[in-house]
């Protein structure tokens, strides 16, 4: 669990980043959990857009996301939402919380 000080840090960092996901009517499958996983142990920030013919509301399918992958949902704004997960590996440069 992240402190709201750390949310904030990782809204700030997040705000300049591009999505580097699309999640849409075919929801989230074990292919894209593989993809979203090996990316968040790259770069411990992913942002996700959430298409309009994805099913169901923007929040929820970013908390089910992050539950899935043992992550954090810093946030969801609109149709966006803000991925954390501090990496395992060792060549990565970690954010500092």
């Amino acid at each position: 669990m992240i402190t709201s000080k750390q949310r904030s840090k990782l809204k700030a960092l997040a705000a300049n980043i591009t999505p580097a996901f699309q999640l849409g009517k075919e929801g989230i499958g074990e292919n894209m959990l593989a993809n979203l996983s090996d990316c968040l142990e790259k770069r411990e920030l992913v942002k996700v857009n959430i298409l309009e013919n994805a099913d169901g509301v923007p929040a929820d399918l970013g908390r089910e996301l992050a539950a899935k992958l043992g992550a954090e949902c810093v946030i969801v704004i609109g149709r966006k939402a803000v991925l954390y997960r501090r990496s395992k590996r060792k060549d990565v440069e970690h954010i500092e919380l």
